[in-house]
């Protein structure tokens, strides 16, 4: 385990709240589909009303985290941040290496988020709000006619399937990504890590930290090194 000077934190308590619930009630929300839409599954559970009423409650549920959420000041940085695309971004997405590292750093001044996760995030939060006005659509169907009805469950039911694959995709990353893992379930990340993916954001926590800290954490080596270097 990293000394501990050599960890730099990534996510507060309320962020990772945030993003726990949030996967909580998606999850949630895709396996009670899976049960109502899926022949087999909804057979052998059966209680098909109970499935769909938690179904709807943590539907209507997804968006509320994010807008507590909007109560701490991390979280409205990290907003910030998901929602900028850099060059630097745009080249992430291009280059076929841009996870490699040279000299222990990323070869791209990747942020906090690199462009995939801004995807991610930004995919998400749309498909969040289509997700939740459909539904309603779907769950008071009254007040609309047999077009926006039809429409709405076309697109919902759709949808859910493009869900299933991110989430998939999402998932897999995590569990390839050990580190990735910790700082989303502790909140702290290997400063190692953090520059071999996100050099930027190493740099600019480094900078923050009290001087004391980062003298403890350079040691006599590193002041024998070209400035720029890691």
């Amino acid at each position: 385990m990293p000394p501990h000077n050599a960890w730099l934190v990534r996510f507060t308590r309320a962020e990772r709240s945030i993003h726990h619930v949030t996967a909580l009630l998606m999850l949630a929300c895709l396996l009670t589909a899976a049960m109502l839409y899926l022949p087999v599954l909804s057979t052998l559970v059966g209680r098909r009303e109970m499935v769909k009423t938690v179904h709807v409650w943590c539907g209507f549920a997804l968006p509320v985290p994010l807008v507590l959420g909007l109560m701490s000041r991390a979280f409205r940085t990290d907003l910030g941040r998901l929602n900028r695309f850099a060059p630097h971004d745009w080249e992430w997405l291009k280059r076929s290496d841009r996870r490699a590292v040279r000299g222990g750093r990323g070869v791209l001044p990747v942020g906090k988020f690199n462009a995939g996760q801004k995807l991610n995030a930004a995919f998400t939060a749309g498909a969040i709000l289509v997700m939740l006005g459909t539904g309603e659509i779907m769950t008071f169907p009254d007040p609309w006619g047999d077009r926006w009805r039809t429409g709405a469950t076309f697109v919902h039911d759709w949808l859910f399937l493009i869900i299933v694959v991110v989430t998939a995709g999402h998932l897999w990353e995590a569990l390839r990504d050990r580190d990735a893992l910790t700082g989303m379930l502790t909140g702290r990340v290997d400063s190692r890590w953090a520059a071999h993916h996100h050099a930027a954001w190493a740099d600019a926590e480094r900078e923050e930290a009290p001087p004391e800290a980062r003298s403890e954490e350079a040691g006599p080596e590193f002041a024998k090194r070209r400035p720029g270097m890691s």
